[in-house]
């Protein structure tokens, strides 16, 4: 049996490109048809005119922030969706609070692909600790599962003695769930003397999976991989076996973009993720989840060519109040384009009372370069800061674009 799910995974890059560039002016045109939303901010976008990464960047962002007022404008999904309700099978709730459409075809998260590269295979059974209560995180990986041709234990969250009496009787082949609860159950079964040693293989997300705790599973007899998903998007990125990134899904196209900004970073730079989804029922374009990530160089060892990402690197939205103004990193970012820099970091710190910016760049020291540039920035701010020089490679590539070092005591 092959150890990809298809043939999508190994593609070339080129012929990755151009099927996806393909699926998305259709999926554009599709969008701006029968979604409301899309129907007006891409009114002037021919879908014939994007064909590469530069054309995409130039179409309007949707920020996940955005889509709590977008929903109480136009309940339920802000206009988002291209189908009636009526074609939709499930409706869910994530935080904000914000409403998930589910549509009625199989694996609909496309996340099979994810369990497929952590050796999850038909006639396994698996254990499902992800919540099934108005959260879509039970469904998608249910779902998946079932793709595969795996029986499921529908568990959810909680009820650890039971769900340990299940494990015990039913002997589950993997388990799906966040990884702080797999250590839960491992720990009470190991108090309780509960046979658990069915389980041989996860997938974890929702949470950070350390490498000490990774390798603690690992000591155990379970090989855990994780995968990176959302409620809006299902899945973006899997580990494999090869435990080097996460390999992006072949139904998605994936950017990394200056926080606050739509321009997009060159592989090995810190920024934000932007996904762009061929999903028919809830076509979202150009989607910023407010994550950050970056794109590690090459290929994964395990023979998938897509992308990888290095994995969530913290939250994208850096906006600060100074001196009462709310300072965003998107007028930073400004300030520093209109005088062709790459490398900056507007960093706000407290002296006594006072709030003081500092705009540090990597750039060769010219004065009337930092004359425009405290300009540029007072005026986009209404703000003053310095200017501060520093040497090429010296400001970090984590993708901060503003760095709050004020303490209160």
């Amino acid at each position: 049996m092959s150890k990809f799910y298809d043939a999508l995974e190994t593609r070339g890059a080129a012929s990755r490109e151009a099927s996806l560039f393909a699926d998305l002016r259709k999926q554009i045109a599709h969008a701006k048809a029968n979604a409301p939303y899309f129907a007006r901010t891409l009114a002037g976008v021919d879908p014939a005119s994007i064909v590469d990464r530069a054309s995409i960047a130039a179409l309007p962002v949707l920020r996940k922030s955005d889509l709590i007022e977008l929903q109480k404008s136009a309940a339920p999904f802000g206009g988002l969706t291209a189908v009636a309700n009526g074609a939709l099978g499930r409706i869910f709730m994530s935080p904000g609070p914000i409403y998930d459409p589910e549509g009625k075809r199989g694996d609909y998260w496309r996340m099979a692909r994810a369990l497929w590269a952590a050796g999850f295979r038909r006639g396994m059974i698996v254990h499902n600790a992800f919540s099934y209560h108005l959260t879509p995180a039970g469904s998608m990986l249910e779902m998946a599962a079932q793709a595969i041709g795996c029986a499921v234990v529908p568990a959810g969250v909680g009820n650890t003695e039971l769900q340990l009496r299940a494990i015990a009787d039913i002997k589950p082949d993997a388990y799906v769930g966040t990884p702080s609860f797999l250590k839960i159950l491992l720990e009470k079964a190991a108090e309780t003397g509960s046979d658990i040693a069915s389980i041989k293989r996860a997938i974890v997300s929702g949470e950070a999976l350390p490498k000490t705790l990774r390798a603690e599973f690992t000591a155990r007899g379970i090989d855990v991989l994780q995968c990176y998903a959302t409620a809006d998007l299902g899945l973006i990125g899997y580990e494999s076996a090869a435990d080097e990134g996460l390999i992006l899904d072949e139904s998605i196209l994936v950017e990394i973009v200056r926080p606050g900004t739509g321009e997009p970073l060159a592989p090995g730079e810190v920024g934000e993720v932007f996904v762009t989804t061929l999903t028919p029922e809830y076509p979202l374009i150009r989607f910023a989840t407010g994550d950050l990530s970056m794109f590690v160089p090459g290929a994964s060892p395990c023979g998938r060519t897509n992308a990888r990402l290095r994995g969530w690197m913290g939250r994208a939205d850096q906006t600060t109040k100074v001196k009462g103004m709310f300072v965003h990193p998107g007028q930073v970012a400004e300030a520093a384009k209109r005088n062709g820099l790459a490398k900056f970091r507007l960093v706000v710190t407290r002296d006594g009372d006072n709030d003081l910016m500092t705009l540090r760049i990597e750039a060769p020291r010219n004065e009337s370069l930092a004359v425009k540039l405290a300009s540029d920035l007072t005026s986009l701010t209404k703000l003053k800061g310095a200017i501060e020089f520093a040497s090429p490679g010296t400001l970090p590539n984590d993708g901060k674009v503003i760095e709050d070092l004020r303490k209160y005591d």
